[in-house]
């Protein structure tokens, strides 16, 4: 299967640097808009299958336009949704953002029952995500999008694909509709193939 792994477009929250998880979330800003709108375009060439978005309202705003270009229902699945940031919901400092970072870093190292202050563990957060992945496999669709959260996103292929680490996804922040690609299954496991658009190496 070939999922493509798609952060929502830019918020308000974002602007601000703030450790925004609960839902329903914000809306989309007026570049977060045209962000989503071009996604049709950005991915022309790849033929989906199957459309999901987490239940924050974020990410359902991304997928419209990509909806509405594909004739797809997006599927809305709680497991897909930000990692809760718990006592760190709503800050916007370095520190905070730096422990909410090391913390679902960790558990993409394997550190799985470390749990965000206030929040999940890595085995709840690495788990939710993993089962809607393989609601996904179990269709027997060739190529699935889901729009998705950045932390979350990076977290869960770190920890997955066989092929990157954790000092690779650290050192790439994913920016608003930033896309991952990857190749493979859950029984067999993930490889990386694009990020950002661009393959390994490049």
């Amino acid at each position: 299967m070939r999922l493509l792994l798609i952060r929502h477009g830019q918020t308000p929250s974002n602007l601000k640097r703030l450790l925004d998880s609960a839902a329903p979330g914000p809306g989309l800003t007026p570049l977060g808009l045209e962000q989503a709108a071009a996604l049709p375009g950005t991915l022309a060439d790849e033929r989906i299958d199957a459309l999901y978005a987490s239940t924050l309202v974020r990410t359902q705003l991304t997928a419209e336009p990509l909806s509405r270009a594909s004739g797809l229902d997006v599927v809305i699945r709680d497991g897909i949704r930000e990692i809760a940031a718990g006592d760190l919901e709503m800050r916007g400092d370095d520190e905070s953002a730096q422990k909410y970072l090391n913390t679902a870093f960790a558990w993409s190292s394997g550190d799985t029952a470390l749990r965000m202050p206030g929040g999940e563990t890595g085995e709840e957060t690495l788990g939710r995500f993993d089962a809607v992945v393989a609601e996904a496999a179990k269709t027997g669709a060739d190529t699935v999008a889901m729009v998705s959260h950045g932390a979350v996103i990076r977290t869960w292929t770190a920890a997955r694909a066989g092929n990157v680490d954790v000092a690779f996804v650290a050192a790439r922040p994913l920016p608003n509709t930033g896309i991952v690609a990857l190749t493979g299954s859950p029984e067999q496991g993930w490889d990386l193939q694009l990020w950002e658009g661009r393959p390994l190496g490049r």
